[in-house]
């Protein structure tokens, strides 16, 4: 009998390692990168301060979570490029030598925008603005310069940034003013020229708008039509508490995948303060007033709120997860709520909690259950 109650025992044991060896969930999903694996990259934006050393815990959270990283702020035009002249090549040196010690997806952003831009690039000695020819050869040199000095480094760029409006119009900036639409079919050519082998996007905010969607469709049929490189479009993420919906983004993609083009959801972040707008915009230019209406949680942020965001955060990669034959890259737009742009845009001085790293560089309670589902995930 004691023989027996032991052969039982071993039997047993043996069925549970083996039921333990043929069970596909994954109970290893500490970082973003291996619990995306196999679906898409998922990435952060740098900042001058992080990439100069300033913030060596959230370099560490870079280096350990993410596969992709994206120029915050140092090569828009007004850093890297501010006189006609000169280029200021230090701060973006660093964060290419950052994403190729770190073996990281490197995106240049961004080569042409109505914001950002360096004034000179507009007129002339006198103050006049420039001719069309001018302003092309100008744009010409800018993007030859930059992304030929990280030929075969910067694996792709944003070339061109938020040329849309909400309505599906182009946007009347000085760019679509002296040169017209054609800007934007430039703008890739130099790009090309410079790196054939760069992978090229077109980014903008807003995608969930129907016009706006199908305003950004056009501009990039229309490329393909002509035979224009395009490689990708992104769509920022700059999600509110309550829009866009869900539906709506995935709707987006739906759309734009079917040009055959990569898509990334870029810039994600969520606020979780009132808007003091009736417009749901990332322009950067607004600018309203500090009031208590609109920084409700500058002392504390109730736990109701939080789970919200994070049930939220977790139907949107949900949503993600599902299309992920057709996204190639999630990038967050920062790394912790502490330095994230929310708490300052479009009101000064607020306190926003929009990322999923906390301001003491932790990851938010919740993140896991994101981490798990994303690892579990039955690929076809």
């Amino acid at each position: 009998m004691n023989i027996l109650k032991k052969q039982l025992v071993i039997l047993l044991g043996v069925g549970l390692v083996l039921l333990g060896c043929n069970s596909t969930k994954k109970e290893n999903f500490n970082t973003f990168k291996e619990a995306f694996e196999g679906k898409f990259l998922v990435g952060t934006a740098l900042s001058v301060g992080q990439i100069a050393g300033k913030e060596p815990k959230a370099i560490e959270i870079a280096r350990k979570q993410y596969n992709s990283i994206v120029a915050e702020n140092c090569m828009k035009m007004e850093n890297i490029h501010p006189e006609e002249d000169i280029f200021f090549w230090e701060e973006a040196d660093a964060f290419v030598e950052f994403g190729e010690a770190n073996n990281m997806h490197i995106v240049g952003h961004t080569l042409v925008w109505h914001s950002q831009t360096a004034p000179w690039i507009f007129v002339d000695d006198n103050g006049e603005e420039v001719s069309r020819e001018i302003l092309i050869e100008r744009m010409k040199n800018h993007i030859h310069t930059i992304v030929g000095r990280y030929k075969g480094r910067v694996d792709g760029w944003d070339v061109v940034n938020e040329a849309i409006e909400g309505d599906g119009s182009w946007r009347e900036s000085k760019w679509y003013q002296i040169i017209g639409p054609e800007f934007v079919e430039l703008a890739f050519k130099f790009a090309h020229e410079a790196d054939p082998d760069a992978e090229l996007y077109y980014n903008d905010y807003g995608v969930s708008g129907r016009a706006k969607c199908d305003g950004i469709y056009d501009l990039v049929k229309n490329l393909n039509d002509k035979g224009v490189k395009i490689d990708g479009v992104g769509l920022q993420g700059h999600l509110n508490f309550d829009i866009p919906k869900i539906s709506e983004m995935e709707e987006s993609i739906n759309k734009l995948s079917s040009l055959g083009v990569k898509l990334m959801i870029t810039e994600l972040d969520m606020t979780i303060i009132p808007w003091p707008s009736d417009e749901v915009t990332a322009e950067v230019s607004l600018n309203y007033e500090l009031s208590k209406e609109f920084d409700p949680y500058a002392e504390n942020l109730p736990d109701s709120i939080y789970q919200q965001v994070m049930d939220r955060y977790k139907g949107f990669f949900e949503m993600f997860l599902r299309h992920h034959e057709k996204i190639d890259r999630v990038t967050f737009w920062g790394v912790h709520d502490g330095n994230s742009w929310r708490n300052d845009w479009p009101i000064e001085g607020r306190t926003d909690f929009p990322l999923l790293f906390d301001r003491n560089y932790q990851m938010k309670n919740g993140v896991e259950e994101i981490l798990e589902m994303a690892a579990n995930w039955e690929t076809k």
